[in-house]
């Protein structure tokens, strides 16, 4: 048994399929398949129950899985601790960012990342918080930009930068008429995002919900908030980032009477061997937000 044949385990048992496994590891079909019958010689047990169409893992596999991914991470963690040793600095770095952030900070910051840290790759991944929490516990990201502390003594964060919220508003809305606008006064036809998004509750507490929300719409993203609030079917905070998006849309943007916000940070595991690329990746995105978070983002 090799790490490599454990890795074949894990790609199959994730794609639940021959085919999109061999793909994801840069091998052909018949290879992958040969491979796994023999690392189910060498067991013993059938690790998949195979059909025409899909693959799904055994009883056996399921309970083998836990301890093919805890090596296969220990195998890694071994590697980056000696590409540490070697330069933090350098290789591939993935770095988790959050949906209502990625499209409008990731322009911002690949050009000074890539200018101040030329050897190191790094491979966006967008997703929500809690997918990106657990994505970080089982070693497949580096480190999450997120808007929300972590929890627990295994994640560490740092702040980088202040996002003040704004209310985006119908141009014939009657609050559009406003210099600044008082979060409560959105409460009554305010649109926010789906569960499991961060700025959904960030908003719903800014404008003084405390229990369920009964609002009709519930969007996927942020530029369907944008469209909907264009279209006249109500009002929403969006992060300051996101202006010049919501601008183009043709919405009225005005600041907030109490300044709500949220704070970014970029999070690892606590034990991550190259903090030093956290940190280097954190000053590079901070330096080149300062200048936006203090002009208020508009």
């Amino acid at each position: 048994m090799n790490l490599r044949d454990l890795r074949y385990l894990l790609a199959v048992a994730e794609h639940a399929h021959f085919g999109r496994a061999a793909r994801a590891c840069g091998i052909s079909q018949p290879t992958l398949s040969v491979q796994i019958r023999k690392l189910e010689e060498l067991l013993g047990v059938a690790l998949f129950e195979r059909t025409s169409k899909a693959v799904a893992p055994t009883a056996a596999c399921e309970r083998l899985i836990g301890h093919a991914r805890a090596a296969v991470a220990e195998a890694e963690a071994i590697h980056a601790v000696a590409r540490n040793m070697r330069d933090p600095l350098a290789g591939r770095f993935r770095l988790g960012i959050i949906p209502t952030l990625a499209p409008h900070l990731l322009p911002l910051i690949f050009a000074p990342l890539r200018k101040a840290l030329p050897t190191l790759e790094v491979e966006p991944w967008e997703d929500q918080t809690t997918a990106l929490l657990e994505r970080l516990r089982a070693h497949e990201l580096d480190a999450a930009l997120l808007a929300t502390e972590v929890d627990g003594p295994d994640l560490a964060s740092q702040p980088l930068f202040a996002e003040p919220f704004l209310a985006a508003l119908p141009p014939e809305h009657p609050l559009a008429g406003r210099d600044v606008v008082a979060e409560v006064e959105l409460a009554r036809d305010i649109l926010v995002l789906a569960d499991g998004h961060c700025l959904r509750d960030q908003a719903l507490a800014a404008c003084g919900y405390s229990g369920a929300f009964g609002g009709a719409l519930r969007a996927a993203s942020l530029a369907t908030l944008l469209n909907m609030v264009a279209a006249g079917y109500g009002t929403t905070l969006i992060p300051g980032l996101a202006a010049g998006a919501a601008q183009d849309a043709g919405i009225v943007l005005r600041p907030l009477a109490a300044r709500a916000g949220r704070t970014v940070r970029i999070a690892c595991r606590a034990q991550f061997p190259r903090r030093a690329a956290v940190e280097a990746v954190g000053e590079v995105i901070a330096t080149r937000l300062r200048g936006f978070a203090a002009a208020g983002m508009v």
